[in-house]
């Protein structure tokens, strides 16, 4: 063979080469063009706080997944290519962020690299009609609220609606236990069904909501919410704010700083960073005059709900000590006798006195009755 037909056939060998690259880039999309990046509007990013901590780049792929599993896309076309840990992190947020989505699946699909986002759902023939049930069962949840001003007052609705109208289950049942769909339509969920469905509730009703999971004390999977009044971020716990029973929540669950709420749940901060709650001004027993950091308060405490007629008085205590010299006080005929007379209450001629204790929380129940 000469020097020239080498030279052909070696050129005739990367042309083949060379179309063999092209087919393969071809058919991997590899040639066609990213959709331009979109972001959200200002309404929608104003009720979304965890959105709006990303970056342009995350926003981006945020949007563009948000779009597309509005619309159940088995593959979206991101606006941009990234590492596999950068999408993991955009998909696992906008999972937990967007309360709407009960119909993802509980597995995600991730590579090195992704430019096409390949999606998992629910296998279901029926999600069209669901996502009926869940929007209308969110209008049926909001409408009364219509007449509610302010944040505290719109968290204390949505908190009750929530707890009346849910029971807690650890069950997976049929797959929608830990959604919004499982909470609001089904009346069952576990503690994310549950965080899912103030997330949603909220941003319906203008506030800004995140969800927030990690573990509680005993070290078990757990998610709760953090929400914003005025300018201030506070934690509420909807879930163990749940008695069972109607009409009844746990107050202090409701509107906590870090300080106080860290003690018994530990935020994961894999994905994003969870708000400082520092103020305390909002927590119900505060808020009512029922918190005593001293036994004369607590003294003071009962004698004003029993002259204003209460005579069931319940007391959150900052520490212990406070609460176990109350214990004693309650117990003791003379003093409780004496606390009666000078709030001018009436029990008639014999009084008896009740107490309901909750050493782990710090908080007494008192009922009073007379005869």
């Amino acid at each position: 063979m000469s020097k020239k037909n080498a030279v052909v056939l070696i050129i005739a060998a990367c042309g083949v080469l060379a179309g063999a690259a092209l087919m393969y880039a071809k058919d991997n999309g590899l040639f066609e063009k990213m959709p331009d990046a979109e972001y959200l509007d200002y309404q929608e990013s104003s009720v979304r706080p965890v959105y709006s901590s990303l970056d342009m780049k995350e926003r981006a792929v945020y949007t563009a997944l948000l779009r597309g599993i509005e619309q159940e896309q088995d593959i979206i076309a991101l606006p941009v290519e990234v590492k596999g840990d950068e999408y993991a992190k955009v998909y696992r947020i906008l999972e937990k962020q967007e309360g709407r989505f009960f119909y993802l699946d509980s597995v995600y699909y991730v590579a090195k690299r992704v430019r096409d986002a390949k999606i998992a759902y629910k296998e279901a023939n029926d999600n069209e009609r669901k996502k009926e049930e869940l929007e209308e069962a969110v209008q049926d949840a909001v409408e009364g609220a219509a007449e509610l001003r302010g944040g505290y007052y719109i968290v204390d609705y949505i908190s009750r609606y929530i707890i009346n109208n849910c029971e807690y289950t650890d069950k997976i049942g049929d797959g929608y236990t830990s959604t919004a769909y499982g909470c609001l339509v089904d009346g069952k969920a576990n503690c994310e069904g549950y965080s899912k469905a103030f997330n949603l509730l909220a941003a319906e009703l203008g506030l800004q909501s995140v969800l927030i999971t990690g573990t509680s004390e005993s070290g078990e999977n757990h998610a709760w919410n953090q929400v914003c009044i005025g300018a201030d971020w506070y934690n509420i716990d909807v879930t163990w704010a749940d008695t069972d029973v109607y009409g009844e929540i746990r107050k202090e669950y409701i509107l906590r700083p870090d300080n106080d709420f860290y003690q018994s749940h530990n935020p994961d901060k894999e994905l994003f960073t969870p708000h400082v709650c520092y103020k305390d001004d909002w927590n119900y027993f505060k808020k009512n005059g029922l918190y005593a950091s001293s036994l004369t308060e607590a003294e003071n405490i009962v004698k004003r709900e029993l002259a204003a007629g209460k005579d069931t008085i319940e007391i959150k205590f900052s520490n212990a000590g406070i609460y176990e010299q109350f214990q004693l006080l309650i117990g003791n005929e003379d003093r409780v006798l004496n606390l009666i007379e000078a709030s001018g209450a009436s029990f008639g001629g014999t009084v008896t006195v009740s107490c309901k204790e909750n050493h782990e929380e710090l908080r007494l129940t008192v009922k009073f009755s007379g005869s």
